[in-house]
């Protein structure tokens, strides 16, 4: 069923629209260099197939539709000079999969990378790890984020979709176990992203 676009994603635009991308660059009207904004990751950013208008934060941070979202006029990108998008999230993503959405890339010029992971390697088993798996899942990211040819970062953490009610808990483990690997993984998130850039506050928003 398509729906109305999330408000998880929704928050992500008011997250990182205006201040955070556009301080970074330093962007102002006088500036007419071309900027670049890349996305990498999974459906957080990826997230067209979902909603009705078929929009992405992506797209919108770059030109926002003000008919839709008309609390982000003149937040977006193209409203302080030349802007364009590379999109390589892609829905369902794992840490794994980052660099192969990376290949064979070109870098020209001023650009911006937003970056969201972690969700599905959770749901794929981290959510009931006991050992080194989250550990496993920071190295990997870490070495993609370094090797990543774009500078700043944005780098967003991993919500949590109960909003802390344990009746929802919909994932066969334990909820202080689910909680405790979430909190570890945005742990990881969060220093990699001190580290590369800064951090988009999913969890805490």
């Amino acid at each position: 069923m398509i729906t109305p676009f999330p408000p998880t994603r929704r928050r992500f635009i008011q997250v990182v629209a205006g201040a955070s991308v556009l301080t970074f660059l330093g962007c102002n009207r006088r500036e007419q260099a071309m900027v670049t904004l890349y996305t990498f990751g999974d459906s957080i950013l990826d997230c067209g197939r979902y909603n009705e208008f078929g929009v992405h934060p992506g797209q919108l941070l770059v030109q926002n539709d003000d008919r839709l979202f008309p609390e982000f006029q003149g937040q977006d990108l193209t409203s302080h000079g030349p802007a364009q998008l590379e999109h390589g999230a892609r829905d369902g993503a794992t840490v794994d999969g980052l660099p192969s959405q990376a290949h064979q890339l070109r870098v020209e010029g001023r650009a911006i990378a937003l970056i969201t992971i972690g969700g599905n390697d959770l749901l794929r088993g981290l959510i009931r790890e006991t050992g080194a798996g989250i550990a496993t899942f920071a190295n990997a990211l870490d070495t993609f984020v370094q090797q990543l040819p774009i500078r700043p970062v944005l780098l967003g953490n991993v919500y949590d979709p109960t909003f802390g009610d344990d009746r929802r808990n919909f994932v066969g483990v334990e909820s202080a176990i689910a909680r405790k690997n979430l909190q570890r993984m945005n742990t990881a998130i969060q220093e990699i992203a001190n580290r590369y850039g800064q951090l988009v506050d999913l969890h805490a928003h």
